[in-house]
């Protein structure tokens, strides 16, 4: 099946974030990509919506689409897709078993007893361990230590009506937590349900029960899940993601909880409105000497582990309720959306004071209201959004994609994010998450200059007019990234990338008093080639080189060759993907991220870093079509260290192993 997100994507995101893992749950999309496979999306009943929920096709390729069907008619047959600028052959391929002309399923209700009975279940266990003993595990005695076993445990069940209903229940022990007993005497540490309906009637567009997501506009007040920033993909810059979405991840930190509905009031306008109240992990301080309660906490806990004495003391300790509410207007490619969003905790957010922080958000409540917009004209897709905070700031983003020509495409983004703008839901288009803090001009080109040949390009610009985590002044900083890609029909794709990052950070190797920034260079050059030598071999070659200098100490340098094959037999039920990789980095700055198959449904993004190798083997054996049975075995050798991780993550050695295992049933 198709990535539902291409793996470059989910590399650029840990890239820029810092992040050493993926807490993205893609179970959503490639749910949703078996149902359309079994019941394709008709393009000529479809809106627009319906293509991004697709998640295979970029903003100006949807445009394009749209304003095709409504000058020449509806499709006659999917081919009649190649004459539209920016589908290509190998695109057209890879959305074919997804795409009708007919037969889509607007036309087919069900009740939903229907849905219920005659839909798809899945059952899925998953079990992961790191078998080296880490610092954590050493002596349980201690107060320090963790209280649960070393052991990833889990659970889900989900029931599915193509793409209209979904039901399930999820349920998660990550490592070191108690299972059935001490704080988990009911079993795991996390559990997650839902209910959702998906264009069940006219009227009723989408019904949310239990935990769910919420998305409104270009990220400036509200968006949960997974969404893009610069990349290598560079005109896919806008913000596209339904009100309402189900939520079945074991993400303890990224979802709603409660109930949430989109009604269709006339076939223009729609009104979302939803209401959540959930416990969030809050590092708590300050204490109420009238009642002996504790009245503050300086910052939210998102990694959702509850391993030792204190994570659990964190555990579910402040109360949010966050109520939101939409209006969007569409006719005619024209769309106009006035989005509020309500927080409210049970207790005062109260930050450790910083300099860089003195404009965040503290308190108890926080209103947001935005209005956004897009609207297309012929080949030229203009998008937008504008939003307030409560103290009175406005942030804007608003950009424009464009067809230049049936082979050029471009983008333009422009935003204004003031250090004193407030959002705590916010995700927007930028260098730095949050919205704040940030002006910026990003521009992006595609080029198809051949068949099976592209071009991608992007330059940004843009300054923080306030300090920043580890930069003690205003600063400023620009990037660019230039990559050439070559793909023949299914059987070969390639590329050369080179990228560059110039960004001011507090000096590392400072002996002053005060700190004071440095221009550092980030410069990375990446190669790669795919060849699909059968049907049932497939071999990747990847190799990266890069520097950092940030004009104090001495440049950094690194390299990586990584080597994956992965074999898939035809007719016989097992298959297997493994990995040997190379590195070595002179530190973390110069780090790379690669994306590995891992087990069914999941992923993995680590850093490569230091000096060292890396394998893993996937086995997946199918015995019949309803059984799926995984394993895999991942390890990773540092030469140049002694010791691995830091605290009770730490492993006394130069050797981490991680072995997974799992069953998924269908019924």
């Amino acid at each position: 099946m198709t990535d539902p997100i291409p793996t470059d994507l989910l590399e650029d995101f840990l890239q820029s974030s810092g992040a050493e893992s993926g807490d993205f749950d893609l179970n959503g999309q490639f749910d949703l990509l078996a149902a359309f496979q079994k019941r394709p999306l008709n393009i000529n009943r479809c809106d627009e919506a319906d293509l991004r929920e697709l998640g295979l096709l970029n903003d100006i390729q949807i445009n394009n689409l749209m304003q095709y069907r409504n000058v020449a008619g509806p499709f006659l047959a999917l081919y009649e897709l190649q004459v539209i600028p920016g589908f290509d052959l190998p695109l057209i391929r890879r959305i074919l078993p997804y795409l009708s002309t007919g037969g889509d399923l607007d036309d087919f209700q069900a009740s939903l007893l229907e849905m219920i009975s005659d839909g798809r279940n899945e059952a899925q266990l998953r079990w992961s361990r790191v078998l080296e003993e880490q610092a954590g595990y050493a002596q349980p005695e201690s107060a320090q230590s963790y209280l649960g076993d070393p052991n990833q445990l889990f659970l889900r069940w989900r029931h599915t009506y193509y793409n209209r209903l979904s039901l399930g229940i999820t349920a998660e022990k990550d490592r070191g937590e108690a299972f059935f007993k001490g704080n988990n005497s009911k079993g795991f540490d996390f559990y997650s349900a839902h209910f959702f309906l998906n264009n069940y009637r006219k009227k009723l567009k989408s019904l949310a029960l239990g935990d769910f997501n919420a998305s409104f506009g270009q990220g400036l007040i509200l968006f949960s899940g997974f969404s893009t920033g610069k990349s290598a993909y560079s005109t896919l810059v806008k913000r596209n993601a339904r009100n309402l979405r189900p939520y079945a991840s074991a993400n303890e930190a990224n979802y709603l909880r409660g109930a949430g509905i989109t009604y269709a009031l006339n076939s223009n306008l729609d009104l979302t409105a939803f209401f959540s109240s959930r416990l969030r992990d809050g590092n708590l301080t300050g204490l109420d000497t009238l009642d002996e309660e504790v009245a503050n906490f300086s910052s939210f806990i998102d990694a959702g582990f509850h391993r030792t004495a204190r994570e659990i003391e964190d555990k579910n300790s402040v109360r949010q309720n966050l109520s939101g509410l939409s209006f969007q207007y569409q006719n005619r490619g024209y769309r106009l959306g006035l989005n509020s969003v309500y927080h409210r905790f049970d207790k005062a957010l109260i930050l450790t004071p910083q300099p860089y922080n003195r404009f965040f958000f503290q308190g108890q409540s926080l209103f947001n209201t935005s209005l956004d917009y897009s609207a297309r004209w012929g080949n030229v897709n203009a998008f937008g959004e504008t939003a307030w905070s409560d103290n009175g700031a406005v942030a804007s983003i608003n950009g424009l994609l464009m067809t230049l020509d049936r082979r050029v495409d471009a983008a333009l983004v422009y935003r204004h994010y003031p250090r004193n703008y407030q959002a705590l839901g916010a995700s927007a288009f930028g260098e730095t998450d949050g919205g704040r803090n940030e002006e910026g001009l990003y521009m992006g080109l595609e080029l198809r200059p051949r068949t099976g040949w592209t071009v991608n390009a992007y330059y940004d610009v843009w300054r923080h007019p306030w300090l920043r985590f580890q930069a003690d002044a205003p600063s400023r900083g620009t990037e660019w990234r230039l990559r050439l890609t070559y793909e023949k029909r299914r059987r070969m794709r390639a590329f050369v990338e080179l990228r560059q990052e110039n960004k001011e950070e507090n000096a590392f190797e400072n002996a002053g008093a005060y700190n004071f920034l440095t221009p550092t260079r980030l410069v990375q050059l990446r190669t790669y080639v795919s060849n699909q030598v059968s049907k049932a071999l497939e071999l990747r070659t990847r190799a990266d080189w890069g520097y950092w200098d940030d004009g104090v100490g001495p440049q950094e340098f690194g390299f990586a060759v990584v080597q994956d094959v992965m074999v898939h037999p035809i007719g016989f039920p097992l298959s297997f993907s493994t990995r040997f990789a190379l590195f070595d980095t002179d530190s973390y700055n110069v780090r790379f991220y690669y994306y590995e198959n891992d087990l069914l449904n999941t992923f993995s993004i680590p850093p490569y870093y230091n000096r060292g190798s890396r394998f893993y083997l996937n086995l997946r054996y199918r015995p019949v079509s309803a059984l799926t049975i995984e394993a895999r075995f991942a390890q990773t050798f540092w030469s140049n260290q002694t010791e691995i991780g830091t605290g009770l993550e730490a492993i006394n050695g130069q050797v981490r192993t991680q072995v997974s295992a799992q069953v998924k049933y269908v019924f």
